[in-house]
């Protein structure tokens, strides 16, 4: 395998980390002290700059004002991002519209990937269901408005919960099934009539909500039912999760080093202890599972290549490691940081809760495990 980033792929991180430079993770109130959510709003200049900076269309073909990289570059942005804990819709926002250009219809594309690339447009996707245990186009039906060979649209009835920023986006990607059991996604504006959003607060302490459809209609044109398109976004969204979790957790070990590097004991820093020493080594090998993993993943979606089994494999294989991963290096800095750790003026404590947040995405390792067995089933490796 060859790992190695093309030269536009690191010209997009350094770009991102020009533009993160200047990010605190600590900005807004820390979600220990904060019994709602720690801020109404995304981080607008922050917003701004990524806009400026070409990132936010960094996956978008030229025609709609983007750069024509991959999710492979998506992934290395959303790394950086996680390092910094950064409050932008990132990730949804260019899964979404990845999933506009590959899928919907040529004139919807050109009227929404632009302004979308050029940060006027917030996207963002629905992607638990109902509860998070099920796949999310099953708690929203879509039925079709009209008869004929051109129907006039469609009404969704249904509920996403915990949708990431949906109070404050121009359009939310809904996953939907029809009466066929078809797959479809349909873009919602959170305004329309029949929409309501419900308050809901991330363990990272960010702004969710559950987005219930009451007889909500959309236009033909709003609706993809392309088959894949929403296999796509799962697994562009899903994908991108395990980028963020990488990031987080190498932010979070750098800075285990950085403590235990300074604080002694008996005179000694506490990083020369055997115990100590052994603890990091083994979360760092969980950070080189995690990026392997990831990378894997991320090549199989951008490619399409073929394998022995699925793109789901892969993915699969990748959430494992970053569900479990990003939760044993958390858990290890703040052993190895002691009562620091917990401290509301360090930042740590932060770092800690939007892993947990990113663990609970993701969902158990033994589901994967369970997913993976049965891919593993149905394409018998010879």
């Amino acid at each position: 395998m060859d790992f190695t980033f093309t030269e536009e792929q690191q010209a997009a991180v350094e770009a991102a980390r020009a533009v993160f430079s200047g990010v605190a993770p600590d900005s807004v109130p820390s979600p220990a002290l904060t019994p709602g959510a720690v801020a109404e709003d995304i981080d607008r200049r922050l917003w701004g700059e990524l806009a400026s900076s070409d990132l936010l269309g960094l996956t978008l073909s030229e025609e709609y004002g983007g750069a024509g990289l991959d999710p492979v570059a998506l992934c290395l942005v959303l790394r950086e991002s996680a390092k910094v804990l950064a409050r932008v819709p990132l990730l949804e926002s260019c899964a979404v519209a990845m999933a506009v250009e590959r899928y919907g219809e040529s004139a919807l594309a050109a009227e929404l990937l632009p302004r979308a690339a050029r940060g006027e447009l917030i996207l963002t996707a629905g992607a638990n269901g109902r509860t998070g245990h099920d796949p999310a186009e099953l708690a929203v039906t879509a039925r079709l408005e009209g008869s004929g060979a051109a129907p006039s649209g469609w009404v969704l009835d249904g509920v996403q919960s915990a949708v990431p920023w949906a109070q404050v986006a121009d359009l939310i990607a809904v996953p939907a099934h029809t009466g066929e059991g078809r797959s479809v996604l349909a873009l919602v504006d959170p305004t329309r009539e029949g929409v309501t959003l419900a308050d809901q607060v991330s363990t990272s302490g960010e702004r969710l909500a559950e987005v219930r459809l009451d007889s909500v209609r959309v236009e033909a044109r709003e609706l993809i039912d392309a088959p894949g398109a929403r296999d796509r976004l799962r697994a562009l969204l899903t994908t991108g999760t395990c980028a963020l979790a990488l990031g987080l957790g190498e932010r979070v070990l750098a800075m285990t080093a950085e403590y235990t590097g300074k604080r002694e004991q008996f005179g000694f820093p506490v990083a020369t202890f055997q115990a100590v020493a052994v603890q990091a080594a083994d979360r760092y090998i969980d950070l080189r599972a995690m990026e392997v993993t990831l990378w894997q993943a991320a090549w199989r979606i951008s490619t399409d290549a073929g394998g022995p089994l699925p793109a789901a494999g892969d993915i699969a294989v990748a959430k494992i490691w970053a569900s479990d991963g990003v939760r044993r290096i958390v858990q290890t800095a703040q052993h190895l940081h002691g009562g620091f750790g917990a401290d509301t003026d360090y930042p740590l404590h932060r770092f800690h809760a939007w892993a947990k947040q990113i663990e609970l995405s993701l969902g158990p390792a033994a589901a994967h495990e369970e997913a993976l067995g049965d891919l593993l089933a149905a394409h018998p490796l010879s």
